[in-house]
């Protein structure tokens, strides 16, 4: 007797994912109303049987993923009004003021991986609102959209973002929550850059995440085993701000969901062990008006236009405050180690690594400048907005700038909480997130900072891991 299917869930090809991840991240590109795009894919809610849940995702202030599965049928009656407990939350709402409401961002919908995710799913990213349905000042998210919005409709700019996001794959499930500091990490591989063996762990890793990361619309470019052992970097195709931060969540969502499926921990921790070099994610901008890059220009310096030198100059001005958004853990402040290509110069050039802002090689459609000193497990929410509005928009001395560009006194902070005290100095950053979000933030900062030794030293200390914001949890805090 022939087995009877008693489930009949949607499970489609990759070929067909990556045509329909990819129309979907079209209708986003060409401005699509979000009103028609709710209407759109609550009909094909509707519609389409083979679908039982929807995958709502949003991040809290540090960039932390959280994701909610709604039952799809509960979730086309109620979509308008789901609501959840804001106080569960770091760095969201106090117990007496604690719920939040969560309203559908539709131009970020997008079909899954079934053999990764689980057959009849789909994904969009949420937005966080208040009680009266106003964006929620501590929602990043909301705030980088916004920012980007006015861009586009109020002075014409597209925003053109890349970001070139490293991790490492180690042995065992959950290796970090398990962290022993007497033991610490296991390579899956030993094999270094470009020359990891095809049926190498590593090699297979990448090759089941690079075809995911088609199948959600990436635009793949090139993936290879980064500089130090068991270190990986996939890359894809620039794209506008606000998709680019929704795709480095899922990039670091689909790099943990495939290593466990293997039995692997994928970690973005900055510098999980010392001695090699750590993970960055090094992010590529520019700025475009009428399909023409702002920041070429053939006879300017290193061939950018003095429009993007300005955005450099004013970065750098702002880089001590800027440090702590763009490397917001203990453990990021190892990697700033200059011994190991580190970006750690406040300066910028085209051929030195170790300036905090790098000049690429670039033609007039590739022209842009890249921040080297952005960590992985940065708010790539907060990371990408405070880049471009401080780019734009924050004042500074022009006299000085030419002067700060190739100076070589000034580096970055090597510590947490010197980065904590530089941030809490800058006025800018203040106005730029809000007074109230710039303290809060500051607040939870040195909670993790006052968990571990000032002094790093040549060992990772278990604090700066099993305290460290995408890895810890609140019965671990409550016992120390």
């Amino acid at each position: 007797m022939s087995e009877i299917k008693i489930k009949n869930f949607s499970e489609i090809p990759y070929e067909q994912l990556e045509e329909l991840n990819l129309g979907a991240k079209q209708k986003m590109a060409q401005g699509t109303s979000d009103g028609t795009l709710q209407e759109h894919y609550l009909r094909y809610l509707s519609d389409e049987k083979r679908l039982k849940a929807v995958t709502v995702c949003f991040s809290d202030l540090e960039g932390r993923f959280h994701m909610l599965d709604y039952d799809k049928k509960f979730l086309i009656s109620s979509y308008d009004n789901l609501t959840f407990d804001g106080s569960s939350i770091r760095g969201f709402s106090a117990q007496s003021e604690s719920d939040l409401r969560l309203a559908i961002d539709w131009g970020t919908f997008r079909w899954l991986p079934s053999d990764v995710f689980g057959p009849g799913k789909v994904m969009v990213f949420g937005l966080i609102l208040d009680r009266d349905k106003g964006y929620y000042e501590a929602d990043m998210r909301g705030q980088l959209k916004r920012f980007n919005e006015r861009l586009r409709t109020d002075q014409g700019l597209t925003t053109n973002v890349a970001v070139e996001t490293e991790g490492f794959l180690f042995q065992g499930l959950n290796a970090e929550q398990y962290y022993d500091p007497n033991v610490g990490f296991k390579f899956v591989s030993e094999g270094g850059y470009f020359n990891t063996l095809p049926n190498a762990p590593l090699r297979q890793f990448i090759d089941r995440f690079a075809e995911a990361q088609r199948a959600l619309g990436f635009e793949n470019e090139k993936d290879h085993p980064e500089v130090a052992p068991s270190q990986f970097e996939l890359n894809y195709k620039y794209t506008d701000a606000l998709v680019a931060a929704d795709q480095i969540q899922t990039y670091k969502l689909l790099a943990r969901l495939i290593a466990a499926n293997m039995g692997y921990t994928a970690s973005f921790l900055p510098k999980p062990m010392v001695g090699i070099n750590g993970s960055g994610m090094h992010t590529n901008l520019s700025f475009s008006k009428n399909g023409k890059n702002l920041f070429f220009a053939d006879n300017g310096q290193d061939k950018l236009s003095p429009f993007a030198w300005e955005t450099i100059d004013r970065l750098l001005a702002h880089a001590d405050g800027l440090c702590l958004l763009l490397n917001s853990s203990v453990n990021s402040y190892r990697r700033l180690d200059p011994h190991y290509e580190a970006p750690n110069q406040i300066r910028t050039s085209a051929v030195d690594r170790s300036a905090m802002v790098r000049i690429p090689i670039g033609n007039e459609k590739s022209a842009r400048i890249e921040v080297r000193s952005v960590a992985p497990d940065s708010n790539p929410y907060l990371a990408t907005y405070s880049i471009l509005k401080t780019a734009l928009e924050a004042p500074y001395d022009a006299a000085q700038a030419k002067h700060n560009r190739t100076r070589t006194d000034r580096v970055l902070s090597d510590n947490i909480q010197d980065a904590i005290s530089k941030f809490q100095e800058s006025s800018w950053l203040a106005s730029l997130m809000g007074e109230k979000i710039h303290r809060k933030y500051a607040e939870l900062k040195h909670t993790v900072a006052d968990r571990c030794p000032k002094s790093l030293g040549n060992r990772i200390k278990s604090g700066e891991v099993l305290f460290h914001h995408e890895v810890t949890n609140q019965q671990l805090w409550s016992q120390f």
